[in-house]
This record gives structure tokens, C-alpha cells and sequence, in this order.
């Protein structure tokens, strides 16, 4: 190809858009190069089932991106181009075996009540939590969208508030330390642990802060993209598109150019190639990155950081065409929630990181989040009708060996229906129209992304976060092979959409370059 980029881009998952965006703004070149028909990674929208159904082939709610100040402070002012964002009320919804419901709300009081429902001690200890978590959270937010070495380290940020020393000690904690001291009613545990479950064995040191999860959505809900969340990935293509940028689907990206120890550009399965006269932005999955550069090139401590890379705990999904959405009994009639999910109780939620550990598939009360986008959205589906997602929480790597999942896949699906039809009797079998499954393996198959069937890109474990992820002396977003930059979940712990990795590399990218985001942001 002739035409010549300042920066090429592999993959074009929503991080690799945020930071192209900037890039694109800051006035550079920008081509970016999708091996799929739709660009997006796991933030796009389609018709799974259906025609009409609208679909999140991944995510739904988008609750990280707006600490980003990407959002928060309107920096790329993507409503311009279509974003637009839904905040349901209420924001989760959780019954019991025993018959009992937890319902957060928008509003903290009425939350607070719901849990004093069952003791009136944690309907108390609801609100001291949130209180006291909302002195940090910018402190939080403050280091997630700072890349690691730039500004004050977290526990340097701590010691400047009050408390901050006992917050150094909480977030050492294991989830399941903090929230089985401060709750003392197993609902409310449960709830806590299950709204929705945060991919994380909550037994695990380096916890702590999962236990604060469900006080984001307190105050933000689960923020919808009006449209599908592939609203957020089509409003920074649009972005990308109106600052001279170009991207291209269908264009797998094999191999990189390596030219004088340099990265130079791309090399794709047609036999096209591309060269970047400024950096190479990749976010294709380290586990095949190593693989597209001479071994030579990476050096043994980055090759020894790849092999021990771990996975970390994985989905299942079934997407639904349904002709009614989920109706749980509540006092005074029937609750439709955008978001709801079962937990049966503290101990469930505990148990499901040995089921991972045995590769064990285990349907007992199977812990689940269910979304039905459509109710907030009705955009999303044929009139009266709804899309409806059941998601559970199952082990890529099956006693069995991964391909097993082939031969089990629909009867978990069928027994998730019959769990979530014992609350929700309304969702009889011919209220369904249509389905697709996607297990652990079919989510890797999917996307090459979710290795291991990990769609958060890797553990968010104490040894693959903060300065050490990908691996000690690489979290900056610079590659060993120099012009070669990363980003995506591989870079930043938690995976989710919070565009996170993407800001950070383009704030590491710009300072190499010599400017700033700051001064892009500012730039007329």
C-alpha cells in the first residue's frame, strides 16, 4: 500500500479506538486494522439471534468508563458522534431461594432500607461503606486512568486523606475478609458477592477493592449505550474517521515488520502490508503477540512473563430472543429489572473458585446475571418483544479438556433456563423464539482475544496487576521491541469496559512524541 500512516493499529477493540482517537486528534495518521467484519472487539452490537434483536456480543454495561476522564470531563466529546448513555433504575435486582429479594436502587435510602430488611445493622453498615469508600474513589479513579510510573503511586495518594493508612490495608484484603466483617445477614453478603459476580475468587489477598463494586453502580447505575454497547465503539470510529483517520475490517493481522530492531508495521494473512513512520499500537493478546517477532526480540524475562500468564475465571453465555422479559414477585406486584441475578448464598459465590480450580461444571444453584437490555432500550428488539442474557460462571479448562465444552454446552444452557424460571415463572419454554450459546471455549473461538475463554484478557490476580501486567518493567505500554506500544486488558487489571488501557497508552505514546494528552484534549 502507497499510503503511508504515522500509526498503525492491530486490533481494534475499544481501547485500541480510545487511544487512536487521541492520537487522531493530536493530528497523526492513524490506520487502524480489524481482523473481523466488525470493528469493536467485545463492545460491538449484532443481531445474534433474530432480525430486530439487537444484541451486546460481549458487554452491556459500561460502569468503569465513566471515572474515565475520557467521559467524565467530555474530552473527545463522543455525543457529538451518537454516543448517548441509559442509566436503568433500579440498577439490580437479586431474590432468594427462601423467597426474600434484595432491590438496589438509584436512591442510597431506599437501598439502605432494603437491606435493613434482613438486619437493620447492614442497612447501617450499606451506608458507612459507601461513605467512607466515596472519600477514595477519586483517589481510585486517580490511579486507574494514570499509567503505572506516571504521577504519585496509590499508597503515596492514601496517605494524604484520612484513613488512608487503613485503606492501604483494606485493599490488601481479600474481598471476602471486608464483606464478611462488615455484613453480618448472608442475603446481604450474598448480594454483595453476586451484583453481578466480579470475576475474581473473592478468597483471593488483593481483593479488597471488588468488595466496593456494587458502590459504583449505587450512585451510576449500569450505564446502557442507547443502541447496543457497540454504540461506544461506532461513536469512536466516527471520532477516528472525522480526524483523518482509516480503518479496515477483515484484515488479520499476522506478523510484525521488525526493521533495524525497530517495529515498522504489519504484516496481514492477505499478504497486504503497512508500514507506521511513528509507532506500531497493538492489542492483540500478548499469548499471540510473542508469536508475530523473532523470540530474539522480546527478551527471556518478557517471554518468561508470557508463559506464566494465567487466564483467570471465565463465562457462559446464552443470548435469547424471548417474547417477555423476566418478572420476579415482589411486595405489591412484579419487578422487571434491567439487571438481575442469583446468588443463593455467600458460600455459593465462595465455592465457584474451586470449581475452577477442578474444572468442575457445576449446576447446583448455578450463580447467574441476566440482562435485558431491551427494557431500558427498546430500540433493541421488535415491539413487545425483548432480548434477554443469561450469563453464568463456568471453567474454560474442563476436567474433560476444553473441547468437552462442545458436547455439554446446551445442557448447561438448559439447566440456567430452569434455574432463572424458578424466580422468574413467567419465562415458560415457549416464551423463547430463539438462542445462541457461547461457552468459555466458544468465546475464545470467537474472538482470539479471549484466550482461554477469558474476556477480560487475563486474571486481575495480586501477580498479574498494577507494575506487574503484563510483567515487571513492561506496564508502561511500551513493548522490549522498540516502536511497538500495547494496550487492552492484558495491560490493565479487571479487564470491562473502561477504557482505561486505551487513555493510558495514548498518554504514554503523546509524552514519548512530545506533548502531552492535556494539551491534546485542549487543542482546538
Amino acid at each position: 500500500m502507497a499510503e503511508r500512516f504515522d500509526i498503525v493499529v492491530a486490533g481494534a477493540g475499544h481501547n485500541s479506538l480510545v487511544a487512536t482517537a487521541y492520537l487522531a486528534k493530536a493530528g497523526y495518521r492513524c490506520l487502524v486494522l480489524e481482523g473481523r467484519p466488525i470493528l469493536g472487539g467485545g463492545v460491538k452490537s449484532a443481531e445474534l439471534t433474530l432480525r430486530g434483536f439487537i444484541h451486546d456480543v460481549c458487554s452491556s454495561a459500561h460502569n468503569g468508563i465513566h471515572g474515565n476522564p475520557l467521559l467524565r470531563d467530555n474530552e473527545l466529546k463522543l455525543g457529538d458522534y451518537g454516543l448517548e448513555y441509559i442509566y436503568p433504575d433500579p440498577v439490580f435486582h437479586m431474590p432468594f431461594p427462601d423467597g426474600t429479594y434484595l432491590t438496589q436502587w438509584r436512591d442510597l435510602d431506599r437501598t439502605c432500607a432494603e437491606f435493613a430488611k434482613f438486619s437493620k445493622k447492614d442497612g447501617e453498615a450499606y451506608r458507612r461503606m459507601i461513605t467512607e469508600y466515596e472519600v477514595v474513589k477519586p483517589l481510585l479513579n486517580a490511579n486507574t486512568f494514570t499509567p503505572v510510573g506516571f504521577g504519585k503511586p496509590l499508597n503515596d495518594r492514601l496517605n494524604e486523606v484520612p484513613h488512608g493508612k487503613l485503606w492501604q490495608r483494606r485493599l490488601a484484603m481479600s474481598a471476602w475478609e471486608i464483606l464478611r466483617d462488615t455484613f453480618e445477614d448472608d442475603h446481604c453478603r450474598a448480594f454483595m458477592t453476586g451484583c453481578p459476580y466480579s470475576l475474581q475468587p473473592l478468597q483471593d489477598p488483593m481483593t479488597g477493592r471488588v468488595a466496593y463494586i456494587p458502590l459504583h453502580q449505587q450512585r451510576e447505575s449500569r450505564p446502557l449505550p442507547k443502541g447496543g454497547s457497540g454504540a461506544l465503539t461506532d461513536s469512536l470510529t466516527r471520532f477516528i474517521e472525522a480526524h483523518n483517520g482509516v480503518l479496515l475490517p477483515n484484515k488479520w493481522v499476522k506478523q510484525l515488520i521488525v526493521e533495524n530492531g525497530k517495529c515498522t508495521g504489519v504484516e496481514c494473512e492477505d499478504g497486504s502490508s503497512y508500514r507506521a513512520e511513528k509507532a506500531v499500537l497493538s492489542t492483540i493478546h500478548i499469548k499471540q503477540l510473542v508469536d508475530m517477532a523473532p523470540r530474539d526480540f522480546w527478551g527471556q524475562d518478557f517471554i518468561d512473563g508470557v508463559d506464566t500468564w494465567e487466564a483467570g475465571l471465565t463465562l457462559f453465555a446464552t443470548n435469547y430472543a424471548m417474547k417477555e422479559p423476566p418478572k420476579y414477585a415482589v411486595e405489591g406486584g412484579v419487578l422487571s429489572p434491567v439487571h438481575s441475578g442469583m446468588m443463593a448464598s455467600a458460600d455459593r459465590a465462595l465455592r465457584m473458585s474451586v470449581d475452577y480450580l477442578n474444572g468442575d461444571i457445576n449446576l447446583e444453584s448455578p450463580p447467574l446475571h441476566v440482562i435485558c437490555c431491551s427494557l431500558a432500550d427498546p430500540s433493541r428488539a421488535p415491539a413487545g418483544m425483548h432480548t434477554v442474557k443469561v450469563v453464568s460462571y463456568q471453567p474454560y479448562s474442563l476436567k474433560e479438556g476444553p473441547l468437552h465444552w462442545d458436547a455439554m454446552k446446551q445442557k448447561v444452557s438448559d439447566a440456567n433456563l430452569k434455574y432463572l424460571q424458578k424466580f422468574s415463572p413467567n419465562l415458560t419454554d415457549d416464551k423463547v423464539l430463539a438462542r445462541t450459546i457461547e461457552s468459555p471455549l466458544d468465546l475464545e473461538r470467537m474472538n482470539p482475544h479471549n484466550w482461554h475463554g477469558s474476556c477480560h484478557a487475563g486474571a486481575s490476580s495480586a501477580s498479574q496487576s498494577g507494575p506487574l501486567r503484563p510483567m515487571l518493567g513492561w506496564a508502561q505500554h511500551r513493548m522490549p521491541i522498540p516502536g511497538l506500544y500495547q494496550t487492552g486488558a492484558t495491560t490493565h487489571p479487571g479487564g470491562s469496559v473502561t477504557g482505561g488501557p486505551g487513555r493510558n497508552a495514548a498518554t504514554v505514546m503523546l509524552k514519548d512524541f512530545g506533548t502531552t494528552i492535556e494539551d491534546v484534549v485542549n487543542k482546538a
